[in-house]
């Protein structure tokens, strides 16, 4: 029901309650508290102890404004067993007169020392009596916006708090196994704690009442990605049969052997493109684990069949490294490749289109220009998405348009996704996982080095490119910026040309012309240019096994993924290749555990996990790109148990119970609105 029907409901209240996504009295009753204070007792301020938060009752015995060292408000309160001072930095001058002397307070705040004894900062004030009851239960402080008091907040929770808002949505055995309280029991008990619950338990939110609610939570994602999982196999797709010639022709041509696991998940994917529904197959690997001839042998498939094959990258790079590989492996084969991005000519670029339409290219490459209007295919049946967590939802909904019936997708990804994030918001897609890499992969050593060190990291960049290896020297931003004061690329490009006259450096960066950036990267790939400088546009997609030495500059700004996939881009040869992560002395904690996890692993997943840990699965995921609402209850690691029973489950409701499942969606999926993602 909407907040409107509320006789009792004013339009700002609405219309402030909105702005906190909350629209409907479903919304309003699982808007659960931050965190509560206890106001059901008073507590002596001879009783009080340093770092707790109490409340004190008492009269003001002294007030006044102070201006030294700043100004502020001052004033003690007593009681029967001590004083304590009450200090107020920001006030009005109706707080003045609330703390007149002989006024009789209720005050709650955390304890601190001051230059006379315990004091509290900004504490809560009320006026009090003797005879001024105290709260019966613990107060909930909840998540608010400007012009909603905590006030208006518990009162309209409360004003909704009605018995046909607690009704089960499941029936009783969804829970057995887990032994929860009831959805009643447990948002009275969120709402309205008894004063002897755990405090603590209640903020980490590990109480039976937190876990029946995140439960219902978790339960609600499954629920939406399995039904959105099994509308998908309902519609149409072209079932593509296995390939008999082509895929055998290209690993004849091949100078290696697929590894087990590359075996293992072309069998996944060729068995999806069999069938008659749409397939929607996350492939994930570490960096240099072979993704991009596994992604080939599946355009080949389709190839055979007589449907057109789209790949698309986030960056003109790695588009064209896909496109000459593609080049190198197909043409053999009298594949037609046709090469589309935005930094085309007009005449390059309709000419492309015009194959693409006619069907004479077969496989069509690209970025973001695969998706636009103009381009138009005549038979497509499969989209390859690269690095698919750049494109929005809208973007790759855009690529699956262009065919008819809708083409299969396999998207990849070189950001390995921790299993409880595949289990939960990739639960709609069918995960396969190259985990091996390729026999002969250098393993990357990886050093930690301060930026007071500089000379020394020099000296190793200028005997390793006269061993005629090549060297990356990578840099967070383009040009200057006020806000970070980092180096940027241009400036150490000048500054590495001065010290290393006797070698040739190159300069790579995202705003250069897309020819200019080609030319860069060919003398590179060729050898000619020694060492490269670059922006993170070389995070992903370049193979250049010549090259076994990488410094990071700044390393201590960049996430974990962004430095792994960096340091992928070495080790791909023979020699015995390092990282040096340069970092300024001065770091915060953040950066600190950053740097630990990324020196003592190379296991993508474990990184990937510590990621998750660190940044929370809204940052991972990027949500303002994934279309995926995030989690407001559960927590993917505490609660790693009650997602296993929700995957258990999930399948037996929506068959036994497809009414209740409805029901529950409608009270955990916001506005009604189911979780889902394409």
């Amino acid at each position: 029901m909407e907040l409107a029907a509320i006789k009792s409901f004013s339009k700002p209240l609405i219309k402030n309650l909105a702005k906190l996504g909350i629209v409907s009295q479903q919304d309003l009753l699982l808007h659960l508290p931050l965190r509560y204070i206890d106001e059901t007792r008073i507590v002596s301020i001879r009783d009080l102890r340093l770092g707790d938060s109490a409340q004190i009752q008492g009269e003001i015995v002294h007030a006044e404004v102070t201006y030294k060292p700043r100004k502020a408000l001052v004033a003690r309160i007593a009681d029967a067993s001590g004083q304590l001072t009450l200090r107020f930095l920001h006030f009005y001058p109706s707080q003045i007169n609330a703390l007149k002397v002989g006024k009789k307070l209720r005050v709650y705040g955390e304890v601190r020392n001051g230059f006379f004894g315990y004091e509290m900062v900004h504490p809560q004030c009320k006026a009090a009596s003797d005879a001024t009851a105290v709260n019966e239960a613990l107060t909930p402080i909840y998540p608010t916006t400007a012009g909603l008091t905590q006030p208006a907040i518990r009162k309209a929770i409360q004003t909704i708090l009605q018995p046909e808002m607690f009704l089960e949505t499941l029936p009783a055995f969804a829970y057995e196994a887990l032994n929860l309280p009831s959805f009643e029991d447990s948002i009275q008990a969120l709402h309205y704690p008894e004063p002897t619950a755990d405090l603590s338990a209640l903020e980490n939110r590990t109480t039976p009442t937190w876990q029946r609610l995140a439960y219902d939570e978790l339960l609600a994602q499954q629920l939406s990605m399995r039904k959105h999982y099994a509308k998908r196999r309902s519609v149409d797709a072209p079932a593509m049969a296995p390939s008999t010639s082509l895929i055998k022709q290209l690993l004849d041509q091949l100078p290696f052997q697929l590894t087990q696991a590359q075996q293992k998940v072309t069998q996944e994917i060729s068995l999806d493109l069999t069938q008659s529904h749409p397939m929607q197959r996350l492939l994930q690997g570490d960096v240099g684990s072979g993704k991009t001839i596994v992604a080939c042998m599946a355009a080949l498939q389709a190839i055979e069949c007589g449907w057109q094959v789209a790949l698309m990258a986030p960056t003109e790079i790695l588009a064209e490294q896909h496109y000459k590989k593609f080049v190198t492996w197909l043409s053999p084969l009298g594949i037609e490749i046709a090469w589309l991005t935005g930094s085309q000519t007009k005449k390059v670029r309709e000419a492309a289109q015009a194959d693409i339409a006619s069907g004479q290219a077969q496989l069509a490459v690209g970025t973001h220009a695969l998706f636009q209007d103009a381009v138009q295919f005549e038979k497509l049946g499969l989209a390859i998405i690269d690095e698919q967590h750049r494109f929005g939802v809208q973007q790759r909904l855009a690529l699956r348009k262009k065919g008819q019936p809708e083409p299969h997708q396999l998207m990849m990804s070189a950001t390995p996704i921790p299993r409880t994030l595949s289990m939960s918001y990739y639960a709609d897609l069918d995960v396969s996982v190259i985990d091996e890499l390729p026999p002969g992969r250098t393993p990357v050593v990886t050093k930690l080095v301060s930026d007071e060190r500089r000379n020394e990291i020099l000296q190793r960049v200028r005997d390793a490119c006269q061993t005629g290896n090549q060297a990356y020297w990578v840099c967070p931003l383009i040009e200057e910026s006020e806000v970070l004061q980092l180096q940027t690329a241009t400036e150490i490009f000048e500054n590495l040309q001065e010290n290393f006259s006797d070698l040739t450096v190159g300069l790579v960066h995202g705003r250069m012309k897309s020819a200019e950036k080609q030319a860069v990267m060919e003398a590179f790939v060729a050898g000619k240019t020694q060492l490269l400088v670059a922006t993170t546009v070389i995070e992903v997609g370049v193979d250049v096994p010549n090259a076994s030495l990488m410094v990071i500059e700044h390393a201590e700004r960049m996430g974990l993924s962004q430095l792994h996939q960096l340091r992928g881009r070495v080790g791909r040869g023979a020699a015995k290749s390092t990282c040096i992560l340069m970092y300024q002395k001065q770091l915060s904690d953040m950066a600190r555990a950053r740097l630990k996890v990324i020196y003592e692993n190379t296991d993508g997943f474990a990184i990937a996990q510590a990621d998750l840990n660190l940044r929370g699965p809204g940052e991972f995921l990027g949500t303002r790109q994934s279309g995926v609402p995030m989690l407001k209850i559960a927590d993917l690691s505490r609660d790693e148990g009650l997602l296993q029973q929700a995957k258990l489950i999930a399948d037996q409701l929506l068959i036994e119970y497809p009414g209740a499942v409805d029901q529950h969606l409608k009270r955990w999926m916001q506005h009604g609105v189911e979780l889902v993602k394409v």
